[in-house]
């Protein structure tokens, strides 16, 4: 899959500076780099920067494993934070949990730059009739 062109899809990724490395129905892994405007107190990465990484990631790779003509949305986020980020980037790695037919379960693992678990994402995402 053209990660280039699928980054182009999703302008929120720009926004947030996501750079989408990997594409299968079975992972996708991105990368998203530390900036001050995506900081809350004391120089930390917002969690909220995080969170909408997460979901960007876990859409896509609910897209991987869509049927033909289908779409998706969110309908569900659980976001468990484990450690502050203060520099560098940040790795999502996204796992299908359970394809079915009308939902999507997928899993996001934030990673910082010594691959220490920084955030936990589990996500539904509804299969939307194309």
């Amino acid at each position: 899959m053209d990660t280039d062109a699928l980054a182009s899809t999703i302008p929120f990724a720009a926004t947030l500076g996501i750079d989408i490395n990997e594409v299968t129905p079975q992972r996708v892994s991105a990368t998203m780099d530390w900036a001050e405007e995506r900081c809350t107190t004391g120089g930390i990465l917002h969690g909220g920067a995080l969170m909408a990484f997460a979901d960007t990631i876990g859409a896509v790779c609910a897209v991987a494993n869509l049927p033909p003509g289908a779409g998706t949305a969110t309908i569900e986020s659980k976001t468990n934070f484990f450690r502050a980020v203060r520099q560098g980037v940040v790795t999502a790695v996204c796992e299908p949990l359970h394809i079915g037919r009308t939902t999507i379960v997928v899993q996001t693992n934030l990673t910082d730059e010594r691959a220490k678990l920084v955030a936990q994402v589990t996500q539904t995402q509804a299969v939307l009739a194309g």
